[in-house]
């Protein structure tokens, strides 16, 4: 289905460089996230009330340190562990065709690229990921010399493993510089989030197993007839169109690309998810401001300015690869879930707010995201 390693090699060639540092600097940067990263770990619990269920979980999600490179390298480890079944399905049509052998070599070659070329694009918008499929054990490989900097992760093809963080230092610095703030207090506020995202999945057993059996589910879904994703295509090539900024049309329809070749069945799942990752990235977002004015000095204007960088957007190109990717989706994740965290914890308290952590029952819907009371009125009361 993918030639993993082209993608890894394609990636790698197109990523473009990150901020211009020193060695010196950039050992600096690495290990002053290192610090924070531990240091953010004991202000989620202490403010969420949450506790890793035991301490070998908590040891087992390693924090990872990563340049683009190695961001690429593991979510390439992700995906081939994630679609594993889906390649299945398609292995097993495939031996029913003749030119399966032929078709099959310039396919995973073609989709090679392009995973990687989008991987590129995607490795200079991430500042950290708590990876939730990552490979299992051994995480890491051992690093090319003594004084390599960064984490090396693993391409697999093991099978999924506990999770771990990863933290995207190059962009974390280019970040940190654009929006002229204090670099400390940005790598921890930074930090604060992601590790409100190891906290989520180390202290609540079930949520890593609930998501990936809905991935799962999902990928079941999957129609593997061309005829029928053909006919979903031509139905996205109108949509296109439509896209602000581009042949000068408002879009009737807010869909990206992904959602388009979607069956019906399957948005029903990614409506589960949907809300599943709003909870979970408006947790996040609400923990990172909930203890900033207490660690981060800076962390009103921090938050003022990264907000400012949301809202302003990109150029036509780059708006183009969100709306197809689904990344605006993304960031309306943050803002829909932060308002529905806020809203039950001004209602019930963080207590009665972590009754949400109960079980796949106690998730709020995606029309609860929006109805916080709709949420408290179900399940904590």
């Amino acid at each position: 289905m993918v030639d993993w390693n082209l993608a890894v090699a394609t990636a790698t060639r197109l990523v473009r460089p990150g901020p211009e540092v020193s060695r010196a600097e950039a050992a600096a940067v690495v290990a002053e996230l290192r610090r924070h990263a531990l240091e953010a770990e004991e202000h989620v619990r202490a403010f969420t009330g949450m506790r890793s269920s035991s301490l070998a979980q908590a040891a087992a999600t390693p924090v990872l340190v990563v340049d683009r490179p190695g961001w690429v390298r593991a979510n390439v480890a992700g995906f081939r562990t994630v679609v594993q079944p889906l390649v299945e399905k398609l292995q097993a049509r495939r031996a029913n065709s003749a030119t399966a052998g032929m078709l099959g070599t310039v396919g995973e070659k073609a989709t090679g690229i392009e995973v990687g070329a989008l991987l590129a694009f995607l490795s200079t918008k991430v500042l950290g990921q708590y990876e939730t499929f990552a490979p299992a054990e051994p995480p890491l490989e051992a690093p090319d010399s003594p004084a390599a900097l960064f984490d090396k992760p693993r391409l697999g093809p093991e099978g999924p493993g506990p999770g771990r963080l990863l933290l995207v230092a190059p962009n974390i610095v280019h970040v940190e510089r654009e929006l002229d703030v204090d670099p400390s207090d940005f790598r921890l506020w930074v930090c604060l989030h992601e590790e409100t995202h190891r906290t989520q999945f180390t202290a609540v057993p079930w949520l890593r197993d609930h998501i990936q059996s809905e991935v799962q589910s999902f990928l079941a879904e999957t129609d593997v007839d061309p005829g029928a994703l053909l006919d979903r295509l031509r139905d996205a090539a109108g949509s296109l169109g439509g896209l602000p900024g581009v042949g000068g049309r408002e879009s009737a329809s807010s869909s990206n690309l992904l959602e388009i070749v979607q069956s019906p069945a399957q948005r029903e799942i990614l409506g589960r998810l949907t809300a599943v990752m709003s909870l979970l990235e408006g947790h996040a977002d609400v923990v990172m401001d909930g203890v900033g004015p207490a660690v981060v000095p800076t962390v009103a204007e921090i938050r003022e300015k990264f907000q400012q960088r949301r809202d302003r957007g990109a150029n036509r190109l780059d708006l183009l690869l969100r709306r197809l990717l689904g990344m605006d989706a993304k960031l309306r994740q943050y803002q829909d879930g932060a308002v529905f965290v806020r809203g039950v914890v001004e209602q019930v308290g963080m207590e009665g707010f972590n009754r949400v952590w109960t079980s796949p029952n106690t998730l709020p819907t995606k029309e609860e995201i929006h109805d916080p009371a709709a949420w408290v009125a179900r399940v904590a009361r």
